[in-house]
């Protein structure tokens, strides 16, 4: 099983993220099986939330918050700090949206944020991750995430999105 940690804030897509790599997962094949769940309360836009996604090939009993993750993905840079190693299982990856040049090799950085705006027109972070993770797991790609965002996202944000994704996959290769 592959555990997904999101780290975000109220508004930014966080959950909406971790149910399109479910879906992403499981459209594409039959014996794909896929779990994402929320976990936060009555918070405010802008409050920290966490998400998770659970992938697997055979059907997912365990609907337990995830503790340690193979891929931790932070929509906001201020979210992360050094007890971000504390979630991650060994040989695991983080994805963070940021400005900043890290050089952990455990780090993939995107500026997310400057990437949002110009596709989207808002600081909206969540495909920009999708994308990015789509360059360093092997398991989703661009197609799936594209018919993923064709069966979830409403018309309007649908080719949008998928350009942000198409650009974040670009970028995190080539970097």
């Amino acid at each position: 099983m592959y555990d997904f940690l999101w780290h975000g804030r109220g508004g930014q897509g966080a959950f909406t993220a971790a149910r399109l790599l479910g879906s992403a997962y499981s459209l594409n094949n039959q014996n794909h099986y896929a779990l994402a769940f929320p976990s936060f309360g009555p918070e405010r836009r802008g409050a920290p939330i966490r998400a998770f996604t659970k992938l697997d090939t055979k059907k997912i009993e365990d609907r337990s918050i995830i503790s340690k993750a193979d891929y931790l993905l932070f929509t906001d840079d201020t979210l992360f700090s050094d007890a971000a190693f504390d979630e991650l299982k060994e040989n695991g990856k983080i994805i963070l949206c940021t400005k900043r040049i890290i050089t952990d090799s455990r780090i993939v950085t995107i500026d997310g944020v400057s990437l949002a705006l110009e596709y989207l027109g808002l600081p909206i972070t969540n495909t920009v991750l999708l994308g990015a993770l789509a360059a360093i797991f092997n398991d989703i790609s661009i197609d799936y995430l594209n018919h993923a965002i064709e069966n979830t996202l409403p018309p309007k944000l649908q080719d949008k999105n998928k350009a942000l994704i198409a650009e974040a996959y670009k970028r995190v290769l080539e970097a």
